[in-house]
C-alpha cells in the first residue's frame, strides 16, 4: 500500500557557509523570513520562495543574478504526519526524486544519504514510525559545497563555463547554459511517500520487447521465505511462474500471437498491449509496445521492424528551469507542437534529466522515437568514486525504468564529451586525470547489454563509430554541425554530405509577446539591458547581426531586427533540412537544435520560453513534410517519406517578378516509397537573364518551390502591393491577402495586440495574383487596422512610403 507524503511541508535555509555570503549583486531575505516557509511537493526551493514572495521572478529582468546565493545555501524540508501500524511486515520510505546531497531523518534518526538527483532511493524505516505523529526531514546540502569540495579533491575538469556541473549528479543546465539561467536548484523534485508492504514486493520489471512478445523480468524484494508466485499478462496472453525460496529474479517469456505491431509516426499504428506482473500480493501495472529496433552503425540508419526511419527530430531540452513545475498537460502541448511540425522523433540531450514516466508514456501513445542521453554534457567527468557507483546506480534504476517503452530506440552515453576530449584541448588541461571514457566506452554499453540487450547503444553524440575515428567525419556515424551559427553562413548547410545530423541549429529571439512579458525595457532594444540579459550566448547579438550576412538588409530598429533575425532562423533551419532531407537514404537524419527552451530567452528554439511558435517552427511544418519539394543543387527534390509512390508532373518556371513566364519545363516524376527522385534543371532555366528580376518556380502535386536568383538587398522588388480582407470568424479572425505584386516572406505578429493572440502560418511567399488567408485566434477581438498594419503584418519588400 503506498501513501504520498506531499502535504505539510516547510522549508529552512540552514546556513550558507561563510566565503559565498557575500556577492553584493544578492537580494537575500532576512534569515527569519526564511526560517518556515511553505512548501510545495514535489517542487524546489526557488519555486517555494517565488511562492511565499520572498524573491521576484528569476525569469524577469536580470533578477537570476539576484539568486545566486540559493545554490550556494543549506535548505531543511520537513513535514509531520500521523501514522498507524496496520499490520504489514514493512514499511519503506520511497524517494523518486531528491535534488540532490541530501540526508534523510525520520523522527530524530537518520534512515539514509543521497547525492544523485537522476535516480530514486528507498529505505526501511519500519523501527523508526510511531503510533501518531511522525517528523520527516531532509537536508539538502548546498549544491555548489558539494560540487566544490569534490572539484577540490579530484582536480579540475574542462568544460565549457566555470561551473562545477561535472561534479555532482545533477541536472547539468542547472548551473546556466548558452541558453539558459543560472538558478541552482534543490528540492524534493518527485513523488515522496511511504509503501508498505508484506511477504513479498516487486522491485523491478524488465520488459524486453520482440515482435512476437515480450520477455519480463521480474525481480521481487522479500522479508519472508517460502516460494512466490509470480506472472505476467500481455493483452489475454498470461504466462506463471515460480521463484523457490532465496531465488529474487526471474524471466516469463509472453509470446502474443497474431501481435500487432507498435510502429513509430508515418509508419503504422503505435499499437500498445497492457502488461501486467504479479508476485504474491504485488502488482505491477504498465503498457508495451511489441516492435524490434536495430542500429546500422556506419550509416546510423534507426530501424524500426526492420524498417529504416528517416528520422525527422527535435533535440529536447527540460521545459522548465524547475522541471518539477512541467506537467503532463504541458508535454501534451510540447509534444503536439512537435508532431504538428512534422516530427516523428525527440532527443533527451543530456545536460538535462531523464524525463517523468509521463514523457515516454506520451511518446508511446503518439509513436514518437526518443533517442535518450545519459547525463553527461559537454565537459570532463570524473571517475572516481563516489561518482563510479553512483552513475552505475544510476543507470541500472533508470534503464529499468524506461526499457519497456517502445517510443525509447537508443542509449547514448553522452553529448559532446568525445568531441570535445577529441577537438577542445581537454588532454593537455586533464594532465591524465579520468574524463569520462571508462563511462562511455565501458561502464555504460555493459549495463545497458546486462539489462536491455535489444535495444542499441551508442557511446555519444557527434561519434563516427569508434574511439580512434575523427567524430567531425561526416561519412559514418552521427555529427553536430555548429561551423554554421559559430562561424560560417547557412548556405555552409550545403558543403556537408553527412550520414545523420544529430543537432544543428541557428538562433533567433522568443516572440515579441514573450519577450515583452519577460523584460521590462522601455524601450525595447537589441542592446538594452533585459533583452541582452535574455541572450546567453556569447557574442549572440552579434552573430544574429552577422547572420544576416548578405540575405537580409541591415536593421535600424527594433522592430526590423525582430523580423528579420526571427527570418533567418527559419531560413538557415530550413536551408539545412531540406538539404540534408534530399539526401536520403545516404542521409537519413535530422535532429535540430531545439524544440524548446526553459525559459524567456533569444535562443535556437522553434518553440519559445512562454510556448510560442515562432517563425522558424512554420518552416520547419513544411520542411518536415512527410512530401517534401525542393530545389536542391542543380535541380529540384521530390522526397518521399511515404508508403505509397508519389507520381506527378512536374512543373518548372522561370519567371519576372511581375508573373511572367520567361521559360518552362514539365518532366514527369515519379518518386518511389521511401525515396528521393532528383530532376535536373533544364537548360534555359538554372540561370536568369536578370537575376535581379527573376525567380524560379518548381510545381508539384499542389507543393511549390521557389529559387530566388539574389538575394533580398539585391533584388528589385517592387514595394509590397496586396488587397487584405479581415472577416470575424469564431475565436478570431481570417485575413485573406490578395498579392498584386510578389510579397516576400508575408507573415502576421499578432502576438503584439493581444499576449493570447496567435496565427496559423507564417512567412508565405505570394506570386502576383496569389491569394491567402491567415486564421487569427485571441482571447478577444483584435483591433482589426492594427492587424493589418506595421509591424503586426509584415514582408521584405513591405512599401515604407
Amino acid at each position: 500500500m503506498y501513501r504520498s507524503l506531499h502535504e505539510g511541508w516547510t522549508l529552512a535555509a540552514a546556513g550558507t557557509p561563510a566565503e559565498t555570503a557575500g556577492d553584493p549583486a544578492w537580494v537575500r531575505p532576512p534569515a527569519e523570513a526564511l526560517a518556515a516557509v511553505p512548501a510545495a511537493v514535489p517542487g524546489c526551493v526557488h519555486t517555494d520562495l517565488l511562492a511565499a514572495g520572498l524573491i521576484p521572478d528569476p525569469y524577469h529582468d536580470a533578477n537570476e543574478l539576484a539568486l545566486g546565493w540559493i545554490g550556494r545555501t543549506h535548505w531543511t524540508y520537513t513535514t509531520s504526519f500521523q501514522w498507524q501500524p496496520e499490520g504489514f511486515d514493512r514499511v519503506d520510505l520511497a524517494c523518486d526524486g531528491l535534488d540532490t546531497v541530501a540526508t534523510v531523518t525520520l523522527n530524530g534518526t537518520e534512515v539514509g544519504r543521497t547525492r544523485n538527483m537522476h535516480r530514486r532511493h528507498r529505505f526501511d524505516v519500519t523501527g523508526l514510525l510511531r503510533p501518531g505523529d511522525n517528523v520527516l526531514t531532509v537536508a539538502f546540502t548546498a549544491p555548489y559545497a558539494y560540487a566544490e569540495e569534490q572539484a577540490a579533491r579530484l582536480g579540475a575538469r574542462p568544460g565549457p563555463y566555470d561551473e562545477p556541473y561535472p561534479f555532482i549528479r545533477k541536472m547539468a543546465c542547472n548551473f546556466g547554459w548558452d541558453w539558459g539561467p543560472t538558478l541552482v536548484t534543490a528540492g524534493i523534485w518527485r513523488a515522496i511517500g511511504l509503501d508498505s508492504w508484506s511477504g513479498a514486493r516487486i522491485a523491478e520489471v524488465r520488459p524486453q520487447s520482440r515482435r512476437d512478445g515480450v520477455d519480463v523480468t521480474v525481480r521481487i524484494e522479500r522479508v519472508a521465505e517460502g516460494a512466490v508466485e509470480v506472472a505476467a499478462a500481455v493483452g489475454n496472453v498470461r504466462v506463471e511462474g515460480k521463484l523457490a525460496p532465496g531465488e529474487q529474479e526471474t524471466t516469463l517469456r509472453v509470446d502474443v500471437p497474431d501481435a500487432r505491431l507498435w510502429w513509430p509516426r508515418g509508419r503504422g499504428e503505435a499499437h500498445l498491449y497492457d502488461l501486467v506482473v504479479t508476485a504474491a500480493d504485488d502488482e505491477w501495472r504498465s503498457r508495451v509496445g511489441l516492435r524490434s529496433v536495430e542500429l546500422d552503425p556506419d550509416a546510423f540508419r534507426i530501424i524500426v521492424n526492420g524498417e529504416p526511419v528517416f528520422v525527422r527530430g527535435f533535440n529536447w531540452i527540460p521545459d522548465d528551469t524547475f522541471p518539477a513545475r512541467t506537467t503532463a498537460a504541458d508535454l501534451r502541448e510540447r509534444f503536439g507542437q512537435a508532431i504538428d511540425a512534422g516530427a516523428n522523433a525527440l532527443r533527451v540531450w543530456g545536460g538535462g534529466v531523464y524525463e517523468s514516466d509521463e514523457f515516454y508514456d506520451l511518446a508511446d501513445r503518439l509513436g514518437l522515437l526518443i533517442w535518450q542521453d545519459f547525463p553527461f554534457a559537454c565537459a570532463a567527468y570524473p571517475e572516481e568514486e563516489p561518482f563510479a557507483s553512483e552513475v552505475e546506480a544510476e543507470v541500472r534504476d533508470n534503464v529499468a525504468r524506461l526499457m519497456g517503452h517502445p517510443s525509447l530506440v537508443l542509449w547514448c552515453g553522452n553529448n559532446e564529451n568525445i568531441e570535445g576530449h577529441q577537438h577542445w584541448g581537454w588532454p593537455a588541461e586533464l594532465e591524465g586525470r579520468s574524463w569520462g571514457a571508462g563511462f562511455y566506452y565501458e561502464l555504460l554499453p555493459r549495463l545497458a547489454g546486462e539489462l536491455d540487450p535489444g535495444r542499441p547503444y551508442w557511446p555519444g553524440s557527434p561519434y563516427s563509430g569508434a574511439p580512434d575515428r575523427d567524430v567531425h567525419d561526416p561519412a559514418t556515424g552521427t555529427i553536430h554541425i555548429w561551423t554554421v551559427w559559430g562561424s560560417r553562413d547557412y548556405t555552409h548547410y550545403a558543403d556537408y554530405t553527412p550520414r545523420f545530423v544529430a543537432e544543428f541549429g541557428f538562433q533567433g529571439p522568443p516572440a515579441y509577446a514573450t519577450l515583452r512579458s519577460a523584460v521590462s525595457d522601455d524601450p525595447l532594444a537589441p542592446d538594452s539591458p533585459g533583452v541582452r540579459h535574455h541572450q546567453k550566448a556569447i557574442e549572440g547579438n552579434l552573430k544574429l547581426l552577422t547572420g544576416l550576412g548578405a540575405h537580409l538588409p541591415r536593421p535600424e530598429t527594433f522592430d526590423d531586427w525582430h523580423y528579420w533575425t526571427q527570418l533567418n532562423q527559419a531560413r538557415a533551419m530550413s536551408f539545412g533540412v531540406r538539404r540534408f532531407r534530399a539526401l536520403m537514404p545516404y542521409c537519413m537524419g535530422t535532429v535540430v537544435w531545439q524544440l524548446n527552451d526553459c525559459w524567456p530567452v533569444t535562443s535556437w528554439a522553434a518553440i519559445d520560453g512562454a510556448r510560442r511558435r515562432k517563425p522558424l517552427w512554420y518552416e520547419l511544418r513544411r520542411a518536415y513534410a512527410p512530401r517534401l519539394l525542393t530545389f536542391h543543387e542543380d535541380g529540384v527534390a521530390a522526397v518521399n517519406d511515404d508508403a505509397e509512390p508519389w507520381a506527378g508532373t512536374l512543373r518548372l518556371t522561370r519567371r519576372g517578378l511581375d508573373g511572367t513566364v520567361l521559360d518552362e519545363a514539365t518532366v514527369p516524376v515519379t518518386a518511389a516509397p521511401r525515396a528521393v527522385a532528383f530532376t535536373p534543371l533544364p537548360p534555359g532555366l538554372a540561370d536568369a537573364a536578370d537575376p535581379a528580376r527573376e525567380v524560379l518556380v518548381a510545381e508539384f502535386d499542389g507543393r511549390r518551390d521557389l529559387r530566388f536568383f539574389a538575394e533580398d538587398p539585391q533584388v528589385a522588388y517592387p514595394p509590397a502591393a496586396f488587397e487584405v480582407e479581415v472577416a470575424d470568424v469564431p475565436g478570431g479572425h481570417a485575413v485573406t491577402v490578395t498579392a498584386e505584386t510578389v510579397v516576400r516572406e508575408l507573415a502576421l505578429f499578432p502576438d503584439r495586440l493581444h499576449p493570447s493572440a496567435t496565427v496559423d502560418d507564417q512567412l508565405v511567399t505570394l506570386l502576383p495574383g496569389d491569394r491567402v488567408t491567415f486564421t487569427v485566434r485571441a482571447d478577444e477581438r483584435l483591433d482589426r487596422v492594427a492587424l493589418i498594419s506595421h509591424p503586426v503584418l509584415r514582408c521584405v519588400n513591405e512599401d515604407r512610403s
